[in-house]
């Protein structure tokens, strides 16, 4: 067995007899920041469903920590220290910032020390002055932050963020990237997105799906200067890219 931390090992999905994923071998490493990106329909975010729980594989294999963790439901994945993000934040609105990010720390933590980890982390994403109001009144970057903070406080071995910038202005944009690289510190992310500027600030080495399979993989100036990835995906956007 690899000693990567996350491994998928001939992983495949259908749909209706549809290869939607087809037969991806992925490693992580301890530490390491990857981006996924890809067309609209290349199997980028499926992957990211099998691999957090969301969808149950048709075939193949994944592993965390040399553990098999393919079919288990989000929540035990969750438990296993796997911090999982999907699209549409999954935040309670009906409570304050400080009172979400004290659950998210219970996972690890004592109640004394939840709290106490939870005052730290509101420090991390930059909400001190928000912590008393209900998370359904913030904007939406700033509920994105929230869960970013949620994931923080769970004290994660790797983090997967399906599209965190997605909706967010220029401003909200750069704070993002900048937590991201603060978890990043503490554990290994992995992140689908489309805005590669975004990706640009954040990713170590990019992973590109294509057509329900791993095109290429590289730092963002091989993947960007890669003839195929240009024909597939990025096209003459590159340039400005």
């Amino acid at each position: 067995m690899s000693s990567a931390l996350l491994q998928t090992h001939a992983l495949g999905v259908s749909f209706g007899g549809v290869q939607a994923v087809r037969s991806v071998d992925f490693n992580l490493e301890e530490g390491e920041l990857r981006c996924l990106i890809g067309p609209n329909g290349a199997g980028k975010s499926t992957f990211f469903k099998l691999i957090s729980g969301q969808l149950r594989p048709t075939r193949g294999d994944v592993y965390f920590r040399g553990q098999p963790i393919a079919g288990l439901t989000t929540h035990h994945i969750a438990r296993l220290g796997i911090g999982i993000k999907p699209q549409t934040p999954s935040v309670f609105d009906g409570l304050d910032v400080l009172e979400n990010l004290r659950l998210a720390a219970t996972c690890r933590e004592g109640r004394h020390s939840a709290r106490q980890l939870a005052i730290e982390v509101l420090g991390r994403i930059d909400l001190e002055n928000h912590a008393h109001r209900l998370v359904g009144d913030l904007s939406h970057g700033q509920r994105q932050w929230v869960e970013l903070g949620m994931i923080l406080a769970s004290r994660p071995r790797l983090v997967l963020l399906d599209e965190p910038a997605a909706g967010m202005t220029q401003a909200e944009t750069n704070i993002t990237a900048a937590l991201i690289r603060d978890i990043n510190a503490e554990a290994s992310v992995i992140v689908v997105e489309h805005d590669m500027d975004f990706i640009r600030r954040i990713a170590n080495t990019i992973t590109v799906f294509h057509q329900g399979g791993i095109l290429a993989e590289g730092s963002f100036e091989q993947v960007t200067q890669d003839a195929q990835v240009r024909d597939a995906y990025l096209g003459r956007e590159v340039v400005n890219a």
